[in-house]
């Protein structure tokens, strides 16, 4: 039979004085007289007490524990930042919790629940597709656990946020396929309720509109990032009079599924229609017909200074008045 762990009641039992007492002792609380504590340690090895680690965490009000919910675990982008998130954060002694929402709005509640729950020290969020209000993270701060956004961040909201220079990086990539004459730019972008959808379209109209090139309504399209409806946008693209000559492709997946779309239509990628798209994944270096170019957005790094901007607000001292905090990582244009 497995033998019960030993508790601070057991040794408060044989000696017959309160529990408090024998956890102030256990401390070496200078109000404790040296008998008592004493006497308290000779019982506690007697029986081989061992101190439970959660109850000390607990009395720290600290589990040395941090949340991370993102999109897409299988994604290569939210992996890589998975990665630094652990490196910074074990690190430093922390424990990662992982959970995906797959983009949807209630897996990401049930996640920040959880979280709440289990009394994480902190969170860092990428929020879902079907995120339009934040009351679940409003939750977190109810209870004064720090939380970090990490690239799809909410818009127009002061909150700690780590992202890409995307706005800049549609621009370079838009003026990039322009710069080879080609005119006729359609973009494949993700939900308009998300931040960095915004950015990219930004981005893509400044190109146009410094290059002198005419802003096409038709050309541009929002997905809910699906291979189905990624799809469905692409053969509407292809279905114009106009056709157009590339596609800004909100992510590589997106691009990937764009050029599927393609070859299934007879259309030729890299030769009838070309694409530039965002992350700049290793799984484009074993395509045959790659994208021609991706934005490199660095998602280690931005999970590494996630992390470090997450320790900080954890390691601030309670007087500490922070103010929210935004960490822009520059992007790269990576031509294949």
């Amino acid at each position: 039979m497995q033998k019960s762990q030993v508790t601070i009641k057991h040794i408060a039992q044989e000696l017959g004085i309160a529990i408090s007492t024998v956890s102030r002792a256990l401390q070496n609380h200078p109000r404790i007289g040296l008998k008592t504590k004493e006497q308290v340690f000779e019982v506690a090895k007697r029986l081989n007490y061992v101190p439970n680690p959660a109850a000390i965490l607990l009395r720290k009000n600290k589990t040395y524990t941090v949340g991370v919910v993102f999109p897409h675990l299988q994604e290569e982008f939210f992996s890589q930042a998975i990665t630094g998130i652990e490196d910074v954060i074990s690190e430093k002694g922390y424990n990662v919790v992982i959970s995906q929402s797959r983009d949807k709005l209630a897996r990401e509640n049930r996640a920040i629940k959880s979280f709440i729950s289990s009394r994480v020290d902190g969170v860092i969020a990428s929020i879902s597709a079907e995120t339009t209000q934040y009351y679940s993270f409003k939750e977190l701060e109810n209870y004064g656990i720090p939380l970090v956004f990490f690239d799809r961040v909410p818009k127009d909201v002061a909150v700690n946020k780590v992202r890409g220079n995307i706005l800049e990086a549609a621009f370079e990539a838009t003026s990039f396929l322009a710069n080879k004459g080609i005119t006729k730019i359609a973009i494949l972008n993700g939900p308009s309720n998300l931040e960095i959808s915004n950015e990219r379209l930004e981005g893509y109209w400044k190109a146009l509109k410094s290059l002198q090139l005419p802003i096409v309504q038709h050309y541009i399209k929002s997905t809910d990032l699906s291979k189905e409806d990624t799809f469905k946008k692409m053969e509407e693209l292809m279905a114009l009079q106009e056709k157009p000559e590339a596609v800004l492709c909100f992510n590589d997946y997106v691009a990937l599924y764009a050029m599927q779309s393609c070859r299934q239509n007879g259309i030729v990628p890299n030769s009838d229609i070309h694409f530039v798209s965002f992350a700049n994944l290793p799984i484009t270096a074993y395509l045959d017909n790659p994208p021609l170019a991706s934005v490199e957005q660095f998602a280690y790094k931005m999970g590494e200074q996630a992390a470090l901007l997450l320790l900080k607000i954890i390691d601030a001292k309670p007087a500490e008045k922070l103010m929210p905090e935004e960490i822009i990582i520059d992007t790269e244009l990576v031509v294949h």
